[in-house]
């Protein structure tokens, strides 16, 4: 591009010492020249600008892209590690770097860029780093430095950039009214809007300092140009003179396919959307991913991307002796099985009772609406047909398919029918809500979408991702693979359930089968991946724990474990209930489900329990017999009041009542009875002692969290609760760092759970780690002060936190009354007094 008409050469400058974060040490102004042969001076900054005599073992290269500067990067060079090196460009014309009076193209930034790193005289490894257009930039230079045989690439880091529009989309709408003529020079170059824009993205948004500190380098307007250069270089044609150059860099990421790379992004960038991580994720399918949940287009100043970036190299691109933190290998993002030979077989599939139990007994009953039902014949072979048919729908193995159907024969039908074809099912809660559920299923990503009528139409107009497949369509799925000597009755013929399907493949113990997402309960939903032989390891500890036998039959009450029901070759029933909105059952629904099956286990959770006991009164004799039958009462879900369990119990008066301790992750873990629950006395809540199989130790406060705690007073040994076992998780779903940070080196899973486990080897739960009070006289944890002052006449709900700084924090307690007051303040005398 040539000179600009009216440009200002102006010479590149040291930022003012006001710049908030950035340390004056660091800033280097280089010389050298461009693509043009033209002397130019560049601004950088250089963790090792005062360390010319040291050699680092590896250096981060950070290009920034549109409209920001390296202060983006502040807080990367603030957390480098001594023996690391971080240098953060200004790329020429932007930043405090030389205003050259010429415009650049894509082509001439990276051959820049090339010409400063030679002039840096940068020896051994170096990791690419890039943020928006400073992607394209960065991975230009990093193909080509990638070709020099003395050179090592040794990584290359992502954040919410893109190489590529991807096929059948367009540029999101502010880029396009930004590039517009009539916009493009008012917004970028006369005004401050595209800069100030962006900043304003992040939520919460940042401070006026950290505002100002991206405004720096462009306060005139003759110091924004580039700003404008930057957007109208976007190739949205196939005819822009950029196009070829982005093509070119875009193909070669292929080159990177031995090169570790990281993704880290932040999901609600209105700009660089999850449709451009996908995309990346396509063309570098080895690519570790890190969502940081709920950040915009500056992830930097939202999530700690620094922490993220240096466990990630210290990980994957400094091996052996020079790896500082050994870890478990995080899987990478899953990919589809080849379908070749098996690398794990599957010992027992998760489908296997279907064709195991007796033909004719009932399998699947729902009796909400109009009651429908099927025997484990039928079942069985509607699941082999629904698998065999799926590839007539586009639905290949290791293909992503979210379900959104209730409980009952439909999603028994969909979800086997996907495990028995190598298919991963994707689950998730409507309880999440409309917003968490896209969130949920954005970040999934699914190609195909299985659902009732009522959630296609929302996804339609939420913009859930995925080829959309009614419920409707499930006929014809099985119709699709139905065996040609079968009639279209093909369930009807008692014994009939050895049929296998037609060239219905068998998935590995070591596949992915289960996408499910956590509650949220505890922070932002993530994904949970596991395999099969995960899920058929937890299938076999409930049914040794519980005791589960061919003759009992489940009402299920409780979504998770609807699902179960087949899986352990027992009868089960959905009650006449809204499963999404557990305080839907009654008293009456519950005793009418088990009288349906006379079932001998109920899995409901607090919330159905709790409408079940308000309702108890509509109960007649003929219910009350029912309830006698049940053997076992199992609630699970949330936390569970011992006074509502009992008072629960007393329904069902022949059942020992059972509640496990888990999460998304690791279920179960423990289990405690009521009985048990009831005697039970110490700090926190009793949970019990681990299942067979499941071993639990526990972290010591002191060694968690960065050593922020100071050393507790005598007395049982509190820390974080660490799980192994062979049912826990496979991974997080596009989690790289939350899933490193998860596991450890000898393959525990961290909790997140803060407890401690007494001398009858019972587990007792006190909290969450990032919820633990730090004061000087040792860590607290938050729940047996929340139990204590919840004890206390008048209140309902009460929450332990810390005031002040780590290791001196003070204790205070903020309460829900019965009889809430008109105002929030400062409680009343007589009960402070109480509570203390």
């Amino acid at each position: 591009m040539t000179a600009g008409r009216g440009r200002a050469k102006l010479p590149a400058q040291l930022p003012p010492k006001s710049v908030v974060g950035l340390d004056p040490a660091w800033s280097r102004l280089v010389a050298t020249t461009d693509h043009s042969g033209q002397d130019v001076e560049w601004h950088l900054l250089d963790s090792y600008a005062q360390r010319s005599d040291v050699e680092p073992r590896l250096t981060l290269l950070c290009v920034h892209g549109n409209p920001s500067w390296s202060f983006l990067w502040r807080s990367v060079l603030a957390a480098a590690p001594d023996d690391l090196r971080v240098i953060a460009v200004d790329q020429l014309d932007m930043g405090f770097s030389e205003r050259t009076g010429r415009s650049r193209r894509l082509a001439d930034r990276v051959e820049d860029l090339s010409r400063l790193t030679e002039r840096l005289g940068l020896n051994g490894p170096v990791v690419a780093v890039a943020h928006d257009w400073g992607g394209p930039v960065a991975l230009g230079w990093a193909l080509q430095w990638n070709t020099r045989s003395d050179r090592t690439l040794a990584g290359v880091v992502l954040t919410n950039t893109a190489v590529h529009q991807p096929a059948g989309s367009r540029a999101s709408s502010l880029i396009r009214a930004a590039r517009s003529r009539p916009m493009l020079k008012p917004v970028t170059v006369s005004s401050t809007a595209f800069i100030r824009g962006a900043v304003d993205m992040c939520r919460p948004r940042p401070s006026r300092a950290v505002r100002d500190g991206y405004l720096a380098p462009y306060r005139s307007a003759d110091r924004r140009h580039a700003i404008a250069d930057f957007v109208a270089d976007i190739p949205l044609e196939p005819e822009h003179p950029t196009a070829s150059t982005l093509d070119s860099i875009a193909a070669g990421l292929a080159d990177l396919s031995s090169i570790p790379v990281a993704l880290f992004w932040g999901p609600n960038d209105p700009v660089f959307s999850d449709l451009y991580l996908h995309d990346f994720e396509q063309r570098l399918p080895h690519a570790d991913v890190h969502r940081f949940a709920g950040a915009h287009h500056f992830v930097q100043e939202e999530g700690d991307v620094a922490g993220a970036i240096f466990d990630w190299v210290g990980f994957r691109c400094l091996t052996g002796e020079d790896q500082s933190r050994p870890h478990p290998l995080p899987h990478p993002r899953p990919q589809a099985s080849s379908g070749g030979e098996a690398n794990q077989t599957i010992s027992r599939p998760m489908w296997s009772a279907l064709s195991e139990a007796e033909p004719l007994k009932a399998a699947v009953l729902e009796l909400s609406g109009s009651t429908r039902h099927t025997t484990f014949d039928g079942l069985s072979v509607r699941v082999s047909e629904f698998g065999a048919g799926l590839a007539s729908f586009g639905i290949q193995r290791g293909s992503r398919v979210a379900l959104m159907i209730p409980p009952g024969i439909d999603l028994n039908t969909a979800l086997y029918g996907c495990w028995r074809a190598g298919v991963v099912a994707v689950v998730i809660d409507s309880a999440l809500g409309p917003a968490n559920m896209t969130k949920a299923i954005r970040s999934a990503n699914p190609e195909h979408l299985i659902a009732i009528p009522k959630a296609l139409a929302a996804a339609k107009v939420l913009g859930w991702p995925g080829r959309r497949i009614s419920t409707d369509e499930i006929d014809a799925i099985c119709a699709a693979g139905r065996s040609p000597d079968r009639g279209s009755d093909a369930g009807s013929e008692p014994g009939s359930n050895a049929w296998d399907g037609r060239d219905l493949s068998t998935a590995d113990g070591s596949d992915l089968a289960l996408l499910g997402f956590t509650s949220g309960s505890t922070g932002p939903s993530k994904g949970v991946l596991y395999e099969h032989r995960q899920l058929e390891a937890q299938r076999d500890l409930l049914a040794s724990i519980y005791k589960v036998e061919a003759t009992d039959a489940l009402v299920a009450a409780f979504a998770p474990f609807a699902l179960y029901g087949p899986a352990l070759g027992i009868t089960s029933v959905v009650p006449d209930m809204d499963i999404t909105k557990p305080a839907t059952l009654t008293a009456v629904a519950l005793a009418e489900a088990v009288a349906e099956v006379d079932a001998t286990l109920v899995f409901a959770s607090p919330a159905a329990l709790a409408n079940v006991v308000a309702t108890a009164a509509d109960l007649t004799d003929i219910h009350r017999e029912a309830l006698g039958g049940v053997r076992l009462l199992l609630s699970a879900g949330a936390p569970v009041n011992p006074e509502l369990f009992a008072r629960a119990q007393t329904l069902v008066p022949n059942a020992e009542a059972h509640t496990p301790y888990g999460m998304t992750e690791v279920l179960p873990v423990a289990d405690v009875s009521l009985v048990s629950l009831a005697a039970a006395s110490g700090q926190g809540v009793c949970v019990g002692p681990p299942c067979v199989g499941v071993e639990v130790r526990i972290e010591p406060l002191t060694r968690v969290s960065d050593n922020r705690h100071r050393e507790q007073a005598d007395g049982p040994v509190m820390g974080e609760v660490e799980i192994r076992a062979d049912h826990v998780m496979h991974g997080y779903d596009r989690l790289w760092w939350t899933q490193f940070k998860a596991r450890t080196a000898d393959g525990w899973h961290r909790s997140g759970d803060v407890g401690w486990i007494d001398d009858q080897s019972r587990l007792w739960i006190g909290g969450r780690v990032g919820d633990v009070i730090s004061t000087a006289v040792g860590p607290l944890m938050p729940v047996p002060l929340e139990l204590a002052a919840e004890s206390v006449a008048g209140v309902s709900r009460a929450a332990a936190v810390g005031v002040g700084p780590q290791g001196c924090q003070v204790v205070a307690i903020v309460v829900e009354t019965t009889n809430p007051p008109r105002h929030n303040g400062l409680a009343p005398a007589e009960l402070v007094g109480m509570v203390r």
